[in-house]
């Protein structure tokens, strides 16, 4: 009986809570409209302090944490609001309207498209699963598609972010921070590697393998399970499997793609030598320009956070309240700041909700920088 009595005594606060909170809010909304007209920030930290302060003097001591971070939730949810009454739109969110205005309705088909390697890497799977014809410049680094783009060499890129294996392609996350760009589309591509050599080379007369590290990553018990064999990193997969029909050696081998052994006349040793057979590598269509073609439903962006308590909580709350599908976040060292990092953000949502407008309306406010990269849909291949 007591425990059942204190459920209903709970039950009879919550009405009390639920109604108080709705009051609150609506209170917030009449805030809003007040702060619109008078062009006042949705931000007022002081204020945010001093109820803070008060709440917490008025609450047992054991108490206290708890109110501080339901009070501090309490704001992000009455800010959220108020940003949904004001109507005001700022000047990227002008762009992304226009942008989803001017962006032709059909993906293109045909442009020149960069990417890091050789023929036959899987970047170059990767921009033909994109494009219906593409004509593919290939570049050394990673940094070089990115200039490409930039200079108007090439029309778009296309670059790794990720691999189900291996991880998060860090040396494109590092590249994304100084360079400027937006994600128009994504490829999800299956990876399936083979260690390739010259033909009448067997397994057992191989002493060295060459491959791009996470391609290294991603058969790593494979590796494991060879003996007196030395592993070297590569550039490209695709590279290491020239290399080895250039090279005089008998003894090397590279790991890399079914479609580098037809291309270089190399033959497959072994076959589907990564750990796990799902292995799926995801690549970015990069853009000097923001394009937002329809139906997409990703939205790609980076922040920099101030560097206190809470910050980041801050953030990740806003996603909360619009009940939006936070499916990436990545975090990277910033380049001559000590212990400051920019966030990368993937979210799953359409680019027409009222959600998303009221995200992008939202997330400048709470961040020390903030770029967005690109609204966009995936292609699986």
């Amino acid at each position: 009986m007591e425990l059942e009595q204190c459920r209903k005594e709970i039950d009879s606060i919550d009405e009390e809570i639920v109604n108080l909170i709705g009051r609150r809010l609506n209170c917030a909304e009449k805030i809003a409209d007040i702060k619109e007209g008078s062009n006042i920030p949705v931000l007022a930290a002081e204020r945010e302090r001093q109820i803070i302060g008060k709440v917490t003097e008025q609450t047992k001591p054991e108490y206290r944490n708890y109110m501080k971070v339901l009070y501090s939730l309490l704001f992000e949810l009455s800010r959220s609001n108020q940003n949904r009454v004001i109507k005001g739109k700022d000047e990227d969110f002008r762009a992304i309207a226009e942008a989803m205005e001017n962006t032709p309705k059909l993906f293109p088909q045909f442009a020149r498209v960069g990417c890091q390697g050789v023929e036959g890497a899987y970047s170059q799977a990767a921009c033909e699963r994109l494009f219906k014809t593409p004509s593919i410049l290939y570049f050394k680094s990673f940094e070089s598609v990115f200039d490409a783009v930039s200079r108007g060499m090439c029309d778009y890129g296309v670059l790794p972010i990720e691999n189900s294996i291996a991880g998060s392609v860090k040396k494109v996350y590092d590249l994304m921070i100084s360079h400027k760009f937006f994600v128009i589309r994504s490829a999800r591509i299956k990876i399936d590697h083979c260690l390739l050599a010259k033909k009448g080379t067997e397994l057992k007369d191989i002493r060295e393998i060459l491959t791009h590290e996470h391609a290294a990553d991603q058969c790593a018990a494979f590796l494991d399970s060879l003996e007196n064999v030395k592993v070297t990193r590569f550039e490209n997969t695709a590279s290491a499997a020239r290399f080895i029909v250039e090279s005089e050696r008998n003894d090397i081998a590279a790991i890399a793609s079914r479609r580098c052994a037809e291309l270089y006349g190399l033959s497959r040793v072994s076959s589907d030598i990564q750990d796990n057979g799902n292995n799926y590598t995801r690549f970015v269509c990069i853009s000097r320009n923001l394009e937002i073609y329809p139906g997409s439903d990703r939205t790609s962006i980076m922040m920099s956070l101030p560097h206190k308590p809470g910050a980041l909580y801050k953030a990740l709350s806003r996603f909360y309240a619009l009940d939006m599908n936070l499916i990436k976040l990545e975090s990277r060292a910033m380049p001559d700041r000590d212990f400051e990092y920019m966030f990368y953000f993937d979210v799953e949502t359409s680019v027409y909700s009222d959600e998303f407008a009221h995200l992008m309306r939202e997330l400048g406010e709470i961040s020390e920088e903030f770029r967005y990269l690109g609204s966009y849909s995936e292609v699986v291949g």
